[in-house]
């Protein structure tokens, strides 16, 4: 995290000690060599190209060492490629909060206050804030297993598509149960990692073209240009059980849409080890239960350098499809279940869902951990433009490090996406991804 870097000679470079500006210098993108770091920042003259471990004087090693560690670990840096150049007019509407919602905040509770009340001042502070929110939400949903960071993946089958090539592949993403999900990569003999995405869903097929069209992120994306692997719960969606449970349906020890955040982190290790994607350039989206899915996804796992979101329900609400009390969700109790449905006197609700409310929690304060990394809310029917409330806490902590332009949300009527609003997904996308 930001307490430094310490070198073979105990020199120590402190975080603190960097400037605003200059941290934002050194947000870089970073591609992985074996045996050299090469770190470039896109459209500015600082480069820093094949630097060996063994050349560098030790003192200079002390700060080189600091600024990967930045670079790898810290959200500080987590180096969208778009992210120093100006908003393309196709997005600028949508990261301006519109002038009914300027400065309003509604009732939910600052971010920038520690849950003792103190108030976030500096950089510093936040990062120490940050920690409290990450470790008290893991505390409330239970703690996730290890991370396969080296994931075995297996090609079933390889066909051709139009300008892509499909791997329909499986992988372990818990600790004892494999998925199969589809891998696109573009056509092209590109020496460079190219940005990848994440997509989620019930299941696999439909976010490659295999469903509802309006609904096919993979496939537009990698005809962008992205890598892209696409990944659902198929089975569980079949069994109407949705998430995942660990270690059973039986006995879950994990909140299921925090097991889902998990398994997602581990897709993210899936694409970061393909060599053709760049691991500090990849997203993660996903619609309606993929919405939910990957905003706790990218909340809780800050290696994802950006996300959006298609109407999830970015708050709690009352709303039925708003639905984070139902026991695949927030709500796990053991079985029976509770009848599917809104809390009534008639319905309960159960599980760790009411516990949060009674203890004023919302998921602005997740949200809040994104920054700066951008993330974007494509809002139907269930995250209208009032959401802004919650958002400007996002906003705030953004300023607060020195960033504008981080948070956006458009805007439709309905709950499906539309040709609008996956457009400004792919722009997204492209502005905060690609080179």
């Amino acid at each position: 995290m930001l307490g430094g870097a310490a070198g073979d000679d105990g020199d120590r470079v402190d975080s603190r000690e960097m400037s605003r500006e200059n941290r934002k210098r050194f947000r870089m993108i970073a591609i992985k060599r074996r045996d050299e770091a090469r770190v470039v920042k896109t459209g500015k003259l600082l480069k820093v190209v094949a630097l060996s471990v063994e050349s560098v004087p030790m003192k200079r090693l002390a700060i080189f060492r600091f600024l990967l560690g930045v670079l790898f670990s810290c959200p500080f840096a987590a180096g969208a490629a778009g992210g120093d150049e100006p908003l393309p007019d196709s997005l600028k509407p949508w990261f301006a909060v519109p002038k009914a919602f300027e400065g309003q905040f509604g009732d939910f509770r600052s971010p920038l206050k520690f849950y003792d009340g103190r108030e976030v001042k500096s950089d510093a502070d936040w990062e120490a804030r940050r920690e409290e929110i990450r470790q008290r939400w893991h505390e409330l949903m239970g703690p996730w297993p290890e991370i396969i960071t080296e994931p075995e993946l297996e090609i079933i089958e390889t066909t051709h598509r139009e300008n892509f090539t499909q791997h329909r592949v499986r992988f372990l993403w818990t600790p004892t149960e494999k998925t199969t999900g589809y891998l696109l990569i573009p056509d092209g003999d590109s020496d460079k990692p190219l940005p990848a995405v994440l997509t989620v869903y019930y299941e696999p097929e439909t976010a490659i073209g295999l469903g509802n069209e309006l609904r096919d992120f993979a496939y537009q994306l990698t005809k962008r240009g992205f890598v892209t692997l696409s990944i659902g719960t198929t089975e569980a969606s079949a069994a109407k059980t949705y998430s995942l449970y660990w270690p059973s349906i039986e006995k879950t020890e994990v909140q299921p849409l925090s097991m889902l955040a998990y398994a997602a982190a581990n897709a993210y290790h899936v694409l970061a080890n393909r060599p053709e994607v760049d691991s500090a350039r990849i997203g993660v989206t996903g619609h309606s239960f993929g919405g939910k899915w990957s905003m706790f996804a990218s909340c809780l796992y800050d290696k994802f350098a950006c996300a959006a979101w298609s109407d999830p329900g970015v708050v709690f609400d009352t709303r039925p499809s708003v639905n984070y009390w139902e026991p695949w969700y927030l709500g796990y109790h053991p079985k029976p279940w509770r009848a599917r449905g809104l809390i009534t006197e008639e319905n309960p609700g159960r599980g760790l869902y009411l516990e949060l409310l009674k203890e004023g929690r919302d998921l602005h304060e997740l949200h809040a951990l994104m920054a700066p990394r951008p993330f974007l809310v494509s809002g139907g029917s269930e995250d209208q433009p009032h959401r802004w409330q919650a958002l400007n806490h996002s906003v705030a902590v953004n300023r607060l490090l020195g960033f504008e332009n981080r948070v956006g949300m458009h805007n439709r009527p309905d709950h499906g996406p539309t040709p609008e609003s996956n457009e400004v997904i792919y722009d997204f996308f492209t502005h905060f991804l690609k080179p």
